[in-house]
């Protein structure tokens, strides 16, 4: 019996405005080490790390003196990045995932296709301007940030809900578990990259 290799990714990204540092492992338990200085975006990592069962540290000290959307961005960029990194080649990934994820009253659809080929379609309204002292403009750019860098292809839709924090939370936890069904090794692939073209 071989053991299986560690899919784990690692990034240090240091810039004028941000010094971001991530590291990931995708056969985790979801274990979560996150320090953002930004407490909703905190509290949606551990979310992520948590329903994706992705072992997840993040710690980050950026320019919160000018706004949230510099540490936001470059977050995601950074783990975006260590995600590319720790599924390699691809090789017998489920690559595709979808599902409904409700959040009490608010139901959003997420469709993630680990493609090579980046796209972010984001069909989410907020009807308020702050989650607390969140940006709600930032969730979309999360979200377009992770996506690029991560490589994939990604689509999603808060289908109805009231609560602002409970549409941003079903986006995240509908990412989580998306990623973790697309992410895991299917036997009947035997090791095959999931694409007629052979590479992805």
């Amino acid at each position: 019996m071989t053991d299986t290799p560690l899919r784990a990714g690692r990034v240090d990204r240091r810039t004028a405005e941000t010094d971001v540092s991530v590291a990931l492992t995708l056969d985790g338990t979801g274990r979560a080490s996150i320090a953002t200085g930004v407490g909703f975006l905190d509290h949606m990592l551990e979310l992520l790390a948590r329903h994706a069962l992705f072992d997840l540290e993040v710690k980050v000290t950026g320019d919160l003196h000018v706004d949230q959307h510099h540490t936001t961005e470059d977050c995601g960029i950074a783990l975006g990045q260590a995600f590319a990194q720790a599924l390699g080649d691809k090789r017998g990934i489920r690559r595709y995932a979808d599902l409904h994820l409700p959040m009490d009253e608010a139901l959003t659809r997420v469709a993630v296709d680990i493609s090579g080929r980046p796209f972010l379609v984001f069909r989410t309204q907020f009807a308020r301007e702050k989650i607390g002292a969140f940006d709600t403009e930032l969730v979309r750019e999360w979200f377009q940030a992770f996506a690029m860098n991560a490589g994939i292809t990604l689509h999603v839709e808060t289908l109805y809900g009231d609560n602002q924090h409970h549409i941003a939370e079903s986006c995240y936890k509908g990412l989580a578990r998306a990623l973790r069904h697309a992410v895991e090794v299917d036997p009947r692939e035997g090791g095959r990259v999931p694409s007629t073209k052979g590479s992805l």
